[in-house]
């Protein structure tokens, strides 16, 4: 049951292929109303100020941090969460095979721009690679298992 507050709306959200509505203010990030209203946790908050990317998402196949993005500014998009891939994208069954994660909290942020990666340049060389990962830290110094698990995608695609 959501809880309205007197300055609410209702807004519909698209997320993992399914149409959500949640009431929110006019300044509620996706990330909150991702994980608060609608269940979804996968995305993990970090830093809360872009930097860390333990919140990315994909916005219409792109990755975005979900801390920055109003919710409002997320109607009309198509938006996907780690949980949307199932358990079974070939990025995820990657980072098992390689053990790219120690203690898994910015795992679901590295899964979504790694897949979008996969997604959208699937013949990515090194440098592109290098490139996308930048956009996300991982504190445990996973990076080298990161790259090997993201390169075997690329290899399969």
């Amino acid at each position: 049951m959501m809880k309205y507050y007197e300055n609410d709306c209702v807004i519909e959200l698209d997320v993992n292929n399914e149409i959500r509505k949640a009431a929110i203010r006019p300044s509620d990030v996706l990330l909150d109303v991702l994980r608060e209203q609608l269940g979804l946790t996968g995305a993990k908050p970090g830093c809360k100020n872009g930097d860390c990317g333990t919140c990315t998402v994909l916005m219409d196949g792109l990755p975005a941090k979900s801390c920055l993005v109003l919710a409002i500014e997320a109607v009309g998009h198509k938006i996907l969460t780690v949980e949307g891939l199932g358990g079974h994208a070939p990025i995820q069954e990657a980072f098992v095979q390689y053990n790219a994660f120690q203690c898994g909290y910015c795992t679901s942020g590295f899964l979504m721009v790694c897949h979008a990666l996969s997604e959208k340049k699937p013949g990515a060389d090194e440098f592109e690679m290098e490139k996308w990962l930048q956009s996300n830290i991982c504190r445990c110094t996973s990076y080298q298992e990161i790259r090997e698990a993201v390169k075997s995608v690329l290899k399969q695609v």
